[in-house]
């Protein structure tokens, strides 16, 4: 008898299709109220450190360069007080196979399909983890699939986006094209089923694994160049899994006091999955529209729990606005030298805020960079902005209204520090567990956990947990 391949009957069998197509039952992991094993789940990847540095290597992953971006710490240093300016540097990931970190999350789940006996991996991405999947597939010799949320109803896409698709193809992967909406998520499916491959999510604990050798490295590089670990570490935060990833490396190399800070474009009132605002946004990651709904509910994945848990790990989450992201990539290229795309650069804008708050003697590493092309540079996005309406000028960043306006900023010195309150982030994340396995109760180990999870202690979460009616055994 055929399968019932209707939407609702496909994303009912959820649980069973992603348990085939990634080899691990999750259930396992979970306690029977709210706290579930993270470290049990992260330990099950089956390899130490060194075996996944090896793993990358293999594919000419990782060992990339650190470099002091000595011409942006000298301006950051005349826009500040005297003594203020601290020292920034960038990891740059552009160095990878296919041109950005994501190199490091795909090699080893592409790693892990090869050994299982996997004939293809897919992936469901609109941003550079397709290329690196593409990448890691193709040196590996498995079928590779990328299922892409691009066009709106209208079939128009954005440059970058349309970009990835290029990219994604020339190293031999078939691009499934989507309009955005709920079908992403059901084609996705679908085609794990139809196929038997592996499921190389971006949010699985084979994926977090690899991102740890990069805080592992760039720790090791600073102490290396400069005699101590940085100061602060600076992540773009979208999914949660570069922020994740790069804390737990840092942490296994020793520099526990290093300060882990996310940064996001602020794009506030544009709504991820609307037909309308869909390409009103000049980023397609590395901004707010993924960045606090995944920190505050990152099981909303296509893994049962995500590996990626940023709350965990964050001490504090800066936003940026669009113009001043446009700017600094401008900035690096013309002062450094280095023509890079605008995720990481979302990073660097946070960086060069935060150095003019710092001592002239402190350490800030921007902790990765992404190549650009044709469709990722800034002249194709801002055009495109255009297009769509979108008024562009120079003035105050502040006055910035997504789908609206860019306004990059007259001066250097307008580029400034925005704090998320973490607390709310922290709140909204403890009901978000709740609400997922429906407790109505919280015991010893689930307040632990949660109080793990959220960076907290445990009085915040059992005043939390009180404010929301959660019974306390």
């Amino acid at each position: 008898m055929a399968l019932d391949k209707s939407f609702d009957a496909v994303t009912a069998r959820s649980n069973e299709i992603i348990k085939d197509a990634i080899g691990v039952d999750y259930s396992k992991f979970e306690s029977g109220n709210i706290a579930f094993d993270y470290e049990g789940m992260m330990d099950s990847v089956g390899y130490s450190l060194e075996e996944v540095i090896k793993i990358n290597r293999e594919t000419g992953v990782g060992n990339t360069p650190l470099i002091e971006l000595k011409n942006i710490s000298a301006l950051a240093r005349k826009l500040s007080a005297p003594g203020k300016g601290a020292r920034i540097f960038v990891k740059d990931e552009q160095c990878n196979p296919s041109g950005s970190f994501k190199d490091r999350r795909a090699a080893l789940s592409v790693y892990e399909a090869q050994k299982m006996g996997y004939k293809g991996v897919v992936a469901a991405t609109s941003g550079n983890y397709g290329a690196a999947v593409a990448s890691q597939a193709a040196m590996r010799n498995l079928d590779c699939i990328i299922v892409q949320e691009c066009y709106d109803s209208k079939k128009v896409g954005q440059p970058e986006i349309l970009e990835k698709q290029r990219k994604c193809e020339c190293l031999g992967a078939e691009v499934v094209q989507l309009s955005v909406g709920p079908e992403l998520f059901y084609t996705f499916l679908s085609i794990l089923e139809d196929t038997g491959y592996f499921n190389a999510s971006l949010y699985s604990f084979f994926a977090i694994a690899g991102t740890e050798t990069l805080g592992y490295e760039l720790a090791n590089q600073c102490k290396e160049m400069t005699g101590r670990f940085p100061d602060y570490v600076l992540a773009t935060h979208a999914g949660g899994g570069n922020l994740t990833g790069t804390a737990r490396g840092l942490v296994k190399a020793g520099a526990t006091e290093t300060k882990v800070y996310g940064a996001s474009v602020d794009l506030k009132g544009l709504h991820m999955a609307s037909d309308n605002d869909f390409n009103k946004k000049s980023f397609t990651t590395g901004h707010t529209g993924f960045g606090v709904p995944y920190a505050t509910d990152p099981d909303h994945s296509d893994v049962p729990r995500s590996a990626a848990r940023p709350l965990r790990y964050m001490d504090e989450y800066m936003i940026v606005k669009q113009g001043e992201v446009f700017y600094m990539t401008e900035a690096l290229s013309s002062l450094e030298g280095m023509e890079r795309g605008p995720a990481g650069n979302t990073s660097l804008t946070a960086a060069f805020a935060l150095a003019r708050e710092l001592d002239e003697d402190q350490i800030i590493i921007v902790q990765e960079t992404e190549y650009t092309g044709a469709g990722k540079h800034p002249l194709p996005q801002l055009a495109f902005a255009k297009q769509n309406g979108v008024e562009l000028s120079f003035g105050d960043p502040d006055a910035d209204i997504p789908g609206k306006n860019i306004i990059l900023p007259e001066h250097p010195s307008m580029i400034k520090s925005r704090y998320s309150d973490m607390d709310k982030l922290r709140r909204s994340y403890i009901k978000k567990q709740v609400q997922h396995v429906g407790a109505t109760w919280a015991g010893e180990s689930d307040i632990a956990y949660l109080a793990a999870e959220t960076k907290s202690s445990k009085e915040f979460v059992v005043e939390t947990l009180k404010g929301i009616n959660i019974e306390i055994k």
